[in-house]
């Protein structure tokens, strides 16, 4: 029952379902274990009526991890028509805190997928996900600190609207809130970051089809579409992540060929920066910020510059390894302080209590940022023997989550007194 917008919000004894969760699923396909037969298990209780809502969770997730998106989400959906609230438990037994993630019902990569973040803590996490059919419930589950996971993106506008009419309402601290998250969108972003000294973010347009095919057949020009925009240029189709449709195009054919191969109707398109060092390779930064302060996530070398960390192979190479290794260990008073003035402004502006952003650095060293958001994966699960650099700056990020998390807690519990 969705909750009354005049009333003040309660907080009860939750009622959630037990799951295996986010990460220990995604790590276990990471690591290569055949999900397979976990997921004929629970096919099974599902057909004979024993199983409950969690294991329905868990096997949306599986379904995805294996490879059927349209499927997991149409299981997702159907679980959520009958349960919302979803637990994590706690590494320790008794849980030092209880975190409340408000999610929305959509693709794996969609919400903020924060068990990483609290892997190893006494902290239990609780999930919440807030849909357009149901909204949020009359009261609460009892929770400590509340964080919203829900991204920027289209299918979660509704989530993210509801959550913001109760946020003034809210009995414990809101962090993340869903205002601000909505300025994470690529044609936003970059307005919101304007003019910052030593940053720089290139105007990213919504372009039609329309207005695209009449720019490759030479009816406008690009200063018709937007006054920064020029060949070469970015485009990708709007909504798609992880370089979807990604595409450089250097003129009008090059972007009559792409929108031949191409069936979207909307597209994002922005002036390319040639970001490439003084040896040739293209260096791909993702920072977390924490709290208003930058964490090293990890650094991608690569000779092309539609870089992430995937396809800059770092795992066969031992001297890109190293230079990443002495990114992390020098990061607070080498990169962090380059760029301290421009990093600062852009958390300041951006107002979220966590956030990704994806980043290099221009010819003129300044900081170039390509986007930001509130989802994407910080993890722990690259193999310590490869990357023994990794797990502590992991650590280090994880233990600056759980921090955050824990002073908005105190503080509340102090305001509330």
């Amino acid at each position: 029952m969705q909750h009354p917008v005049s009333a003040p919000i309660g907080v009860t004894v939750p009622n959630y379902a037990d799951r295996i969760g986010f990460a220990q699923l995604t790590r276990q396909a990471f690591e290569g274990v055949d999900l397979q037969p976990l997921r004929d298990q629970l096919v099974t209780r599902i057909t004979e009526g024993a199983a409950h809502a969690g294991e329905g969770l868990d096997l949306s997730l599986i379904v995805q991890l294996l490879g059927d998106k349209a499927a997991g989400l149409a299981i997702q959906s159907e679980v959520l028509t009958f349960h919302q609230l979803f637990r994590t438990a706690a590494a320790a037994p008794r849980p030092g805190l209880r975190v409340l993630a408000l999610a929305a019902d959509i693709d794996m990569g969609g919400n903020t997928p924060i068990e990483f973040l609290l892997e190893g803590s006494d902290f239990e996490l609780l999930t919440l996900y807030v849909t357009k059919d149901v909204g949020l419930p009359e009261t609460l589950p009892d929770h400590d600190v509340a964080i919203v996971v829900a991204s920027d993106s289209e299918e979660c506008r509704e989530p993210l609207a509801l959550i913001e009419k109760a946020a003034q309402r809210w009995p414990r601290p809101l962090l993340n809130r869903p205002d601000l998250i909505g300025n994470l969108d690529r044609d936003k972003l970059y307005r919101l970051l304007a003019g910052i000294p030593g940053l720089e973010i290139p105007s990213t347009i919504h372009a039609t089809r329309a207005q695209l095919t009449d720019l490759a057949q030479d009816r406008i020009a690009c200063e018709d579409i937007a006054c920064e925009l020029r060949f070469p240029m970015i485009a990708r189709p709007r909504g798609t992540h992880a370089g979807v449709g990604l595409a450089k195009l250097d003129d009008a054919p090059a972007l009559a060929a792409y929108l031949a191969e191409r069936e979207e109707q909307d597209f994002f398109v922005a002036r390319f920066v040639d970001y490439a060092s003084p040896d040739g390779l293209y260096r791909k930064y993702r920072l977390a910020m924490v709290d208003g302060k930058p964490y090293a996530c990890h650094m991608a070398i690569a000779d092309r510059w539609d870089i992430w960390y995937l396809n800059a192979y770092m795992a066969f190479s031992e001297e890109k390894r190293a230079e990443e290794a002495i990114f992390m260990l020098d990061f607070d008073h080498a990169f962090a302080a380059r760029h301290k003035t421009a990093l600062d402004e852009m958390s300041r502006r951006v107002g979220l209590d966590y956030f990704i952003v994806d980043c290099a650095e221009n010819q003129d060293r300044e900081l170039l940022v390509f986007e930001a958001d509130n989802t994407a994966v910080v993890h722990n699960m690259d193999s310590p023997v490869v990357f023994p650099y990794k797990p502590p700056q992991m650590r280090k990020i994880f233990a600056a989550f759980t921090a955050m998390l824990s002073r908005h807690a105190r503080e509340g519990k102090a305001s509330a007194a």
